[in-house]
């Protein structure tokens, strides 16, 4: 079925749902967004309840499960039950073909910085993050480009290295954490080098959670995310 087709069809779904206003279903690639879409708690998903996709895509939980039924928008049924579930990137194919803009999704990916003067350490973050598709990535070496970035980025979580080559991360810690408007913003501690009483003081200095190198990077992901929700 083309583009036109699923627009009308979409369309016509919309406007049954209740959704357009006086009755009319909405433009094409204007659908109204309902109030509360892209709440925070959705950015970190890589699987979505026809709720979520119908608060994101400003649509009723009914034309969802329409779309759903009708092989628009593709996804499966949780075993013995019959809920539906979208997989993120089904989601993002259906919005691109129905003309949703893809920002009320991208726009809620959790924000990465990875300081660590290890380049191969920085590559690999940057290639599995971004693979995801839940982060939006950016990476220091050393403290002071990590400071810089921080007031410019606004991560949500940071990855941090305790030993840089200019300052400790500790150091780095203290500085965001002296920052009202980084007061949610995470720290993942990470270090192959550091001692108990080092781990200690970069906890105290105000890091959330320490993982020591070498670590696994799906269950850094998980903590990455886990921390996230948290902010």
């Amino acid at each position: 079925m083309g583009k036109p087709e699923n627009m009308r069809r979409l369309g016509k779904l919309t406007k049954l749902s209740g959704l357009g206003q006086d009755g009319a279903a909405p433009a094409a690639g204007r659908l109204p967004r309902r109030r509360g879409a892209g709440r925070p708690t959705l950015r970190h998903k890589s699987v979505f309840t026809t709720g979520d996709v119908a608060e994101i895509c400003g649509l009723s939980q009914q034309t969802v499960i329409r779309c759903f039924d009708e092989g628009q928008l593709q996804g499966f049924r949780v075993p013995g039950s019959k809920f539906r579930r979208i997989p993120r990137e089904s989601l993002i194919r259906f919005m691109k073909a129905n003309s949703i803009p893809l920002e009320l999704l991208e726009g809620q990916k959790i924000r990465v910085l990875v300081v660590d003067d290890d380049t191969e350490v920085v590559e690999l973050f940057g290639d599995v993050l971004k693979a995801d598709g839940r982060f939006e990535v950016a990476s220091a070496q050393t403290g002071y480009e990590a400071g810089v970035l921080t007031q410019e980025f606004k991560p949500d979580v940071v990855v941090l290295d305790f030993m840089l080559p200019d300052i400790n991360g500790d150091v780095v810690c203290r500085a965001i954490r002296g920052r009202q408007e980084l007061k949610n913003t995470r720290i993942l501690a990470i270090s192959g080098m550091a001692a108990q009483a080092e781990i200690d003081r970069i906890l105290a200095a105000g890091a959330d959670e320490f993982i020591k190198k070498p670590f696994n990077i799906e269950t850094v992901v998980e903590r990455i995310v886990k921390l996230a929700n948290r902010g």
